[in-house]
């Protein structure tokens, strides 16, 4: 079974009251799609980063973030993260406001998930910014997963 992390954008889709704004409404129906038709085709993972953001703000939409991530197991930090985190700032010229994705990304590639689930469009599933990784994981004889969105991990029914 493939293994999928899970960033925190995928919480706060799923939680969400529904958006007024089509696209948007959208992104949030093919996550709840997904979480309720596909996950349990997967080994979900998360992290302390993903806790961490999902408990921030709004008590009540932080309770039912933590909620949905209740039950999936936490990946471990190890010794070598913090250097493979800075090189992907580097790499990614992600802003310090963004340095949290690195943290993401780092986790993935270490412990080789097969997927990083994400809407966070404009530092992870990018595909610009995929080919640099690409690069720099290959170089370095690293994992790379496939970063996407839900839309775009749905297994069709034959």
């Amino acid at each position: 079974m493939q293994s999928v992390y899970i960033e925190t954008t995928i919480p706060s889709y799923l939680t969400s009251r529904k958006s007024r704004q089509a696209a948007l409404a959208a992104d949030q129906d093919a996550t709840r799609f997904w979480w309720d038709d596909q996950r349990r085709r997967f080994r979900l993972f998360t992290s302390v980063f993903t806790l961490a953001e999902a408990g921030a703000g709004d008590p009540t939409l932080a309770g039912k973030r933590l909620a949905a991530l209740a039950g999936i197991p936490t990946l471990d930090i190890p010794d070598d993260f913090e250097s493979l985190e800075s090189d992907i700032i580097q790499l990614l010229q992600l802003p310090d406001k963004a340095a949290t994705d690195a943290s993401h990304l780092a986790l993935a590639i270490v412990h080789k998930m097969d997927y990083l689930l994400t809407w966070n469009c404009t530092h992870l599933a990018n595909a610009i910014l995929q080919k640099e990784l690409i690069d720099y994981c290959g170089y370095h004889q690293l994992h790379v997963p496939v970063i996407c969105t839900p839309e775009t991990l749905i297994r069709q029914q034959p």
